[in-house]
């Protein structure tokens, strides 16, 4: 009895089960596909960085001599032009003193001279104090000198812009009273500014003088100016542990931007070429790249190393060749050798 039942079941699944072979090889997968292309692409380096004035063209402006501040004209940030006023200082009456002493010092040289002098011409007196005379009338004038350009002779003085620039750093307030050669402040020139980038130290090693930089404003993005590396340094900042890298701004392209303002830098590396394809071909697994390719109408998986991404492609290299269709949608689905069809 088993038998007939077992042989009566083998009899009605047998079609069936070619009826579900025959479905299983129709079954097709839509994908949509793009050719693989080669295409010059190199690698860009996002950094940070700030807006400062160009150290080569900061001048420090100091006091020749003691004294009080009297007036200030400028704050700091504030645009000034050459010749503008700064600040006034009224000179220590110490300091004027030895003016006014040096200057009596002059006149009495002057006065013993013609003394010497005519006491030589009446033989009272001998060449070498005439000389003596005439030495002591030089040293006290090159003395009264010195005073004169420290601006001793004047019981104020004001101190002028040297160059248009901009005030970044006011040492001084007013009614302060300052020593001789005490820093006042510091003017840089308008034109001259520089982006301070922070690089990580493993990429000093690709990166050169000359190297293209696109600057951009973080708050301001539309902001976008090019130029190149002037100076690659050769320490770590220890506020930043990054290593600066300085790029001038191009002085037709200073007034775009704020001078302490916060910027984004693109390094943009030397390019090569190289396959790329679009960055949904590329799939993942346990840290692997594969894409799949189609070959006579079924999918066929392919191990793939990948690079630089720009722009939704990506780099990758493998097994492949340009020209070779990829399957860019619908590749989640696959398995390797699956039928597929492609759609528009």
């Amino acid at each position: 009895m088993k038998r007939h039942i077992q042989s009566f079941l083998y009899l009605v699944l047998i079609p069936f089960t070619i009826m579900a072979t025959c479905y299983a090889d129709d079954v097709t997968v839509a994908v949509k596909t793009s050719a693989i292309i080669k295409a010059n692409i190199g690698k860009n380096i996002k950094v940070y960085g700030i807006l400062k004035p160009d150290p080569d063209q900061v001048l420090s402006l100091s006091f020749p001599h003691a004294g009080l501040i009297n007036r200030i004209w400028v704050r700091l940030g504030q645009r000034v032009k050459s010749g503008e006023k700064l600040l006034e200082v009224i000179t220590s009456p110490n300091d004027h003193m030895q003016y006014l002493q040096a200057q009596s010092t002059v006149d009495f040289s002057l006065r013993e001279l013609k003394r010497t002098e005519r006491l030589f011409h009446e033989q009272l007196a001998t060449k070498t104090q005439v000389d003596s005379a005439r030495k002591s009338l030089k040293d006290a004038r090159t003395s009264l000198e010195a005073l004169h350009k420290r601006g001793l002779d004047q019981t104020q003085e004001t101190l002028r812009a040297p160059m248009d620039g901009i005030i970044t750093q006011l040492d001084v307030k007013q009614g302060q009273r300052v020593q001789a050669d005490g820093s006042a402040m510091l003017i840089a020139a308008e034109k001259r500014l520089i982006a301070q980038l922070g690089v990580e130290p493993e990429e000093l090693k690709i990166l050169t003088v000359t190297t293209p930089v696109t600057i951009s404003s973080v708050f301001v993005p539309g902001i976008m100016i090019e130029s190149q590396i002037r100076e690659i340094h050769a320490m770590i900042n220890p506020s930043t542990q990054l290593v600066e890298v300085l790029v001038p701004i191009p002085e037709d392209q200073v007034d775009h931007l704020v001078l302490g303002s916060h910027i984004i830098g693109f390094i943009h590396l030397a390019k090569h070429s190289s396959l790329m394809v679009p960055r949904s071909a590329v799939l993942g697994e346990n840290d692997k790249a594969y894409i799949y390719t189609i070959k006579k109408g079924k999918a066929f998986k392919v191990n793939v190393k990948t690079g630089i991404e720009e722009n939704n492609i990506i780099e990758i290299s493998g097994d492949i060749h340009e020209g070779e269709p990829v399957i860019t949608l619908g590749n989640y689905e696959l398995s390797n050798g699956m039928p597929v069809r492609e759609i528009r």
